[in-house]
């Protein structure tokens, strides 16, 4: 043990002086002040960045409202009309910034209650609107936070394409393939049946699609479903009486790898 102790020692020679050793007594008022430094500088950044997002011009001039081509999709009480709203530069723009404003819930609001049971959601979701509104489904009541500028913005660009007015939207976001939403039908008392919900895809194209009430038990009709893809950049309207006898959903898909949000508008009764 005394060889491994004594490796490294040496003799002074005559004269030679021994130099102070360097504290090790932490300042910790200038390290505070490092700290603030750096959280300064990156809350700059962030700002920063966030301006130069929402450097664009969020009226769309370069949108034709009235020359927009939606197809028409018809089959039994289902009436769809779908299209490309956005061009590609503008809908990856639009996904950044969704990305930075939109606020999600957690918590219990997080959660759904199907079949007597709660689960967590399997997907984000935020939902915005005019104030004092509210939105019930799936055993949840949901309000209106205000209207982010982003959102405002789209909101009156499908207005424009439509013709509806809507006041409130929910933010479905996906973060990738295993997020899905389930088979369900969008036909709660409080929305306004002659309006149709207005679904915005941006972010990584996900599988669709739309099953007839008729087809399930106990009736099992023979109604084929209606698949689709929904493009990035998309519009959706799923017209009446669509809500009230086809279900729809959003099935898993693990060569989806990209995250996609989803927008859709509607217009609640206001009570």
């Amino acid at each position: 043990m005394d060889r491994f102790l004594s490796r490294g020692k040496r003799s002074l020679s005559i004269g030679e002086e021994t130099k102070p050793k360097k504290s090790h007594v932490v300042n910790y008022k200038e390290e505070e002040q490092v700290n603030r430094d750096q959280e300064a500088s990156t809350n700059g950044k962030q700002a920063q960045r966030f301006s130069e997002l929402m450097d664009i011009d969020l009226d769309f001039p370069e949108i034709n409202a009235s020359a927009l081509s939606l197809k028409k999709i018809s089959r039994e009480n289902l009436d769809l009309d779908y299209g490309i709203l956005f061009p590609r530069r503008i809908a990856d723009n639009l996904v950044r910034i969704l990305e930075e404003e939109v606020d999600y819930f957690t918590g219990e609001m997080a959660r759904l209650h199907v079949f007597g049971k709660w689960h967590d959601i399997p997907r984000k979701q935020a939902t915005y609107g005019d104030p004092g509104l509210t939105y019930k489904y799936s055993g949840k009541v949901t309000p209106a936070r205000p209207w982010p500028r982003s959102l405002g913005a789209i909101r009156d660009l499908v207005t424009r394409v439509t013709g509806y007015a809507f006041n409130f939207v929910l933010v479905n976001r996906y973060k990738d393939g295993n997020d899905k939403m389930g088979e369900h039908k969008d036909d709660e008392k409080e929305l306004d049946s002659c309006t149709p919900i207005a679904s915005v895809s941006l972010g990584q194209p996900r599988d669709f699609y739309f099953k007839h009430q008729d087809s399930k038990a106990p009736l099992k009709r023979n109604i084929d479903k209606v698949n689709m893809v929904l493009e990035h950049g998309s519009l959706l309207l799923m017209n009446s009486p669509t809500n009230k006898f086809w279900y729809h959903a959003l099935p898993p898909r693990k060569s989806a790898l990209g995250v996609r949000i989803n927008l859709t508008f509607r217009k609640v009764l206001k009570k």
